[in-house]
């Protein structure tokens, strides 16, 4: 079985109550980069970003972001 690292945002922003523009602003990751992770277009990670959504939705438990699952 193949794993795939996925992360989380449409959950977030679900959880959050919050639009990809407001976590944009939030987080100060471009809405476009949300949207591609978001929308699993994105092939790698940028743990800044990861580090920035962390921090604006005062998130200590990173697995609330990323996950892995099996395709």
């Amino acid at each position: 079985m193949t794993k795939k690292v996925v992360i989380n945002i449409k959950a977030l922003t679900q959880k959050y109550n919050l639009s990809l523009r407001e976590l944009s602003r939030l987080s100060d990751v471009r809405h476009a980069a949300l949207s591609e992770l978001a929308n699993g277009k994105r092939e790698s990670i940028n743990f800044a970003h990861i580090e920035r959504i962390a921090e604006a939705l005062d998130i200590k438990d990173i697995r609330e972001i990323i996950d892995l699952k099996t395709r």
